[in-house]
C-alpha cells in the first residue's frame, strides 16, 4: 500500500515538473488582421524541422491563416545560424523568397555541411536570379534579429525544435496550444478559429489601397 502511494506521489511530482517547464507562449499574438496563426520556432539544421516545415505550410494554406517563423538555431548545430542569416537576407528581397530558401535548405539538409553551405545558398540565389553580396550581413543586423528570436525562445521556455504553437487572439479561445501531434494540427486550428474573437482590423497607410488578400507575416 505504501509502495503504491509512493509511486503516485512520484508520478504527480514529475507531472507537475513537466507542466512547470512547458513553454509559455501566452505573450505571442497573431499578426494584425488574423484570428489565429501558426507560430514556429525552427532550426534549419534540425531534421525534425525539415519534416514539419511542409506540414505547417499545408495546414496554414488549408485554413487560410498566417505562419510566423522564429529562428532558434541550436548551439550543437554547426551551420544552422549561418543558414538563418542567408534566410533573413532572402527575406529582405521578399517573404516568399525567404520561405522558399528555407524549404530548399530543408530538402537538401542531409547534404549540407559548414564547408558547402555557401555553395548551396549561391545555387539557390542563381536559380532565383538574386545576387548575394560578398559581405552578407555587414552591420550584423540580420544576425541580431536571429539572436532576438533565440532570446525570445529562451524567455518562453523552449526546449526543442521545432516548437509549433497555434495562437489565438483571445475571445473564448485558449491563448495558445503547443502542437505535439502534427496529425491533429488541423483539428486544433479549427477549434481555435471557432472560439477566437474577431480579427483585429489592419490600418492601411494613408492613400494606400486596401489589400483583399492575406499576406504571411514573419517576425523580426
Amino acid at each position: 500500500m505504501n509502495g503504491n502511494r509512493t509511486l503516485l506521489v512520484v508520478f504527480f511530482v514529475f507531472a507537475f515538473a513537466a507542466a512547470a517547464f512547458a513553454a509559455d507562449a501566452s505573450s505571442l499574438k497573431p499578426p494584425a488582421g488574423a484570428k489565429v496563426a501558426i507560430v514556429v520556432f525552427e532550426d534549419l539544421q534540425c531534421p525534425d524541422c525539415a519534416l514539419a516545415y511542409p506540414v505547417v505550410w499545408e495546414a496554414a494554406k488549408a485554413h487560410n491563416i498566417p505562419v510566423v517563423l522564429h529562428d532558434f538555431p541550436l548551439p550543437l548545430h554547426n551551420w544552422s545560424f549561418r543558414a538563418a542569416v542567408y534566410a533573413r537576407y532572402f527575406d529582405t528581397k521578399s517573404e516568399k523568397l525567404g520561405n522558399d530558401f528555407r524549404g530548399y535548405i530543408y530538402k537538401n539538409q542531409r547534404q549540407i555541411t559548414p564547408a558547402n553551405l555557401q555553395q548551396y545558398a549561391q545555387r539557390f540565389a542563381d536559380d532565383n536570379k538574386t545576387p548575394v553580396p560578398f559581405v552578407l550581413d555587414p552591420d550584423a543586423s540580420l544576425a541580431g534579429k536571429i539572436k532576438q528570436d533565440y532570446a525570445m525562445g529562451q524567455r518562453i521556455g523552449l526546449e526543442h525544435t521545432p516548437t509549433i504553437f497555434i495562437i489565438g487572439n483571445g475571445g473564448a479561445s485558449t491563448p495558445f496550444v503547443e502542437v505535439t501531434e502534427r496529425e491533429k494540427m488541423g483539428e486544433i486550428i479549427d477549434d481555435m478559429l471557432k472560439k477566437a474573437g474577431p480579427a483585429a482590423p489592419t490600418k492601411p497607410a494613408a492613400g494606400a489601397k486596401k489589400k483583399t488578400t492575406k499576406t504571411v507575416k514573419k517576425a523580426s
